[in-house]
């Protein structure tokens, strides 16, 4: 299938990681030009040498989402670079594992400043242009927390449902623009993130961590953890001309995770 997205600009937060690396890299697959961005810019460095060496085109960004202030000069950089941004994932980390009370409003902010606001700041600074050429793709990924709520992922659950009600507005907003907006959510998809929440958990409860791991598999209907890959991929497909007609969604990438319907 071609998705029609040769030679469109995408910027991929956290791109150092599992999934944003996933991401990014079915992207380039399809012939997208990739801004790799991540804190940590030997991990960006990372799946840009991947992306290059496969023969896709990708330019690394070490990029600090705390820092709002430099939204508009890495925008104008990666512009310079590749060219306009027609494609925006928004992939940031989460927050370590707590209790949604008792957290002091500190930590609150800290988390609100780093996951939230961020994504609103940087898309309101892209969303000019797609409007403008009359094409955007605005995929922001949270969590399966947003529907389920997960056991002690306080934080997140909460500061990340924020941005499922911002997406779900945003869409109706941009959408006579030929710009979408959607929200993508994991299950348990096979990442550092999901390793450490599973030896989180032994640690609690005083159990083998094979043992935690063993058990969520089992309460997934397909009986596995989701490969990254398979999570880029469904990213890739909502960026394309074919799911011009999908917006305000909130796509499930779970294996039939998530109890409710």
């Amino acid at each position: 299938m071609d998705l029609g997205i040769k030679d469109k600009v995408a910027l991929v937060l956290g791109a150092g990681g599992g999934l944003g690396g996933a991401i990014a890299r079915s992207l380039a697959a399809e012939g997208v030009k990739v801004a790799v961005a991540d804190i940590e810019s030997k991990y960006a460095d990372v799946t840009t040498a991947a992306i290059n060496a496969a023969g896709g085109t990708a330019k690394s960004f070490a990029w600090d989402l705390a820092d709002v202030s430099a939204i508009d000069k890495k925008v104008a950089e990666i512009e310079a670079e590749l060219g306009p941004i027609d494609i925006l994932v928004n992939n940031t980390g989460g927050p370590p594992p707590t209790l949604v009370h008792g957290q002091p409003t500190e930590t609150w902010n800290s988390y609100f400043q780093s996951m939230v606001l961020p994504v609103i700041a940087l898309t309101d600074r892209v969303l000019p242009g797609m409007k403008e050429r009359g094409w955007g793709r605005v995929i922001t990924s949270t969590s399966s927390g947003v529907i389920a709520p997960i056991a002690n992922l306080g934080l997140s659950n909460s500061l990340r449902s924020t941005l499922v009600g911002w997406s779900k507005t945003l869409a109706r907003e941009v959408g006579p623009f030929g710009i979408t907006s959607n929200i993508v959510l994991p299950g348990r998809i096979a990442t550092g993130r999901i390793t450490s929440l599973d030896e989180a958990k032994a640690k609690r409860e005083n159990r083998p961590v094979a043992d935690v791991t063993a058990e969520s598999t089992a309460s997934i209907p397909v009986q596995r953890y989701g490969n990254p890959d398979e999570y880029g991929q469904t990213v890739t497909f909502l960026s394309g001309t074919g799911a011009s007609y999908i917006t305000g969604s909130v796509v499930r990438i779970d294996g039939g995770l998530i109890p409710s319907v």
